[in-house]
């Protein structure tokens, strides 16, 4: 295990912190990246590019890019192409525009989690696993209806609004509590 991986022991007391059970935490870790913060064949930072946003935040794409951009999610070799491309034409929305990390938080959310910069945000969740799960934590606890979901297991309600109104397209609920039940 290297120095950027979390153990069970710091992701307990960040569940603690924030008083979430382990169970519910590893939960969402696990359905939102298999439990891993970085490729392990590359070393980079987990992300997903979201093209869609990256349309509606940059003041240069072109409002098409969706259509040839859709369908990549999880091949992170496809992923950093895109953000990549992303990138050259506007990189602050790029960054904005992409979810990253173990509980893959958007960039956008910089500022309510306490950034002044969306690079700033990148750069804490590329140190370490631990700083990606306090970025997924901050987040949580940001949207009060939110943490009080993960607290009582509410999974559907978690679902919605941690994933948004599709969530049951990919029985994003389900998969929360077959992953909830492993770590009980």
């Amino acid at each position: 295990m290297d120095n950027r991986t979390i153990t069970p022991d710091q992701t307990r007391e960040l569940a603690a912190k924030y008083g979430v059970e382990y169970a519910a935490l590893m939960a969402v870790i696990t359905v939102e990246s298999s439990g891993v913060g970085f490729n392990p064949p590359t070393g980079k930072l987990i992300i997903r590019f979201e093209p869609t946003w990256f349309e509606r935040l940059s003041k240069v794409a072109d409002q098409h890019m969706h259509e040839t951009w859709n369908g990549t999610a999880g091949n992170q070799e496809v992923e950093y192409t895109l953000f990549n491309s992303a990138f050259a034409i506007d990189a602050t929305a790029a960054m904005e525009s992409t979810s990253v990390g173990m509980m893959q938080v958007m960039g956008f959310h910089y500022n309510e989690l306490g950034f002044n910069e969306v690079g700033e945000l990148w750069d804490f969740a590329k140190i370490n696993e631990v700083n990606q799960v306090e970025l997924g934590l901050r987040f949580i606890k940001s949207v009060p209806a939110l943490l009080k979901s993960l607290k009582s297991k509410d999974w559907p309600t978690f679902a919605y609004r941690y994933n948004g109104a599709r969530y049951r397209d990919n029985q994003y609920d389900e998969r929360l509590l077959t992953a909830y039940n492993k770590f009980i």
